[in-house]
């Protein structure tokens, strides 16, 4: 690889710090990311959350608020920053849908590798929807991703439930909203924004009922999905709204500092579950108590983690190698 000075833009999961813009998307990023952790440490350690037919309080409070409800927020994101690359790319390198199925094809490698620590994991279907449905799309106009996008999810949640078959729709939703400019328009959403989110909470609210009218089939059921769905937007307007709030503005730069470092932390969390989740007698068990613990242990550490790390370095150690795989180029870590 060749040597290059860095560019000032961050992108997909490295974004920059330093506008508004980027530093909201990061924020979110990193409350994916917790989110994602809560669910991910049960499925790990084959935690069971029915006993004797009845389901156990915490593994049903996180159904309630947790499962599927911070992944399609994830996807999102990722078709957002697959989005932001290609624009970005195309002003320079005269073949940024090389540069984009590069970057997929090594985010596909990392995904493989971690299936193995976490069979379903997200990444390597990310990459290959990318591959197979994001690339050709990125010909098509603007609205007519968006409507593709919004129109697969929907069907997909009819017909699926929900789980990773969501991941298509949401990509391509993603990529059309960064087609159509909505990470630089997020400082100008302020009053719909709230609109959105009371939209949002008022359609979490109904499907919550819905879904708790089968609490023992909850998981990847059409009205989990649907749940899920709604209180991702909910939950991604309302931490937009709190971050204009001075309680927000003190909470960015740790949210911000997990989401720049998302990728390297979403695979130090499952390395830290699988060398300690047995140790602390969570494999198979029902020990719920314990795995909060354990997801706020680890959520503390990745967070000065990454505030001491950026503090020193421009880039996460996997956001780094991503950037020069993609790139070809070696490009100055600090």
């Amino acid at each position: 690889m060749a040597t290059a000075t860095a560019p000032t833009e961050r992108i997909a999961f490295a974004s920059s710090s330093s506008g508004p813009r980027i530093g909201q998307l990061d924020a979110l990023r990193g409350l994916a990311l917790g989110g994602i952790l809560l669910v991910n440490i049960g499925q790990i350690m084959h935690m069971p959350g029915i006993v004797d037919l009845r389901k156990l309080p915490i593994p049903h409070v996180l159904d309630m608020t947790a499962h599927q409800r911070f992944f399609p927020l994830f996807s999102l994101l990722f078709g957002v920053g697959f989005g932001i690359f290609l624009q970005r790319a195309g002003a320079r390198a005269q073949r940024p849908r090389l540069l984009l199925l590069r970057r997929l094809v090594a985010l596909a490698v990392l995904g493989a590798v971690h299936h193995l620590l976490q069979p379903g994991e997200a990444l390597l279907w990310y990459a290959l929807f990318g591959i197979v449905v994001l690339l050709p799309l990125s010909w098509v106009p603007r609205w007519i991703n968006l409507a593709i996008g919004l129109t697969m999810t929907v069907v997909l949640t009819v017909l699926f439930g929900g789980g990773l078959l969501l991941v298509p729709g949401l990509l391509v939703t993603g990529f059309a909203l960064a087609q159509l400019g909505l990470p630089n328009a997020l400082d100008r959403l302020g009053p719909h924004l709230l609109t959105a989110f009371v939209l949002a909470a008022a359609g979490s609210v109904a499907a919550l009922l819905w879904q708790e009218q089968d609490p023992l089939s909850a998981g990847f059921t059409p009205s989990s999905a649907v749940a899920g769905l709604t209180m991702a937007v909910a939950y991604a307007t309302g931490l937009l709204l709190v971050l204009r709030t001075p309680v927000g503005r003190r909470l960015a730069p740790t949210l911000e500092a997990l989401g720049r470092m998302a990728l390297t932390n979403y695979i130090t969390a499952t390395l830290l579950i699988v060398s300690f989740g047995a140790a602390l007698g969570l494999e198979g068990s029902t020990a719920w108590p314990t795995m909060l613990g354990f997801a706020a242990a680890i959520l503390v550490v990745q967070a000065l983690w990454s505030r001491w790390w950026l503090a020193r370095f421009r880039y996460g150690p996997l956001e780094w190698a991503w950037r020069c795989v993609t790139w070809w180029r070696r490009f100055d870590l600090r």
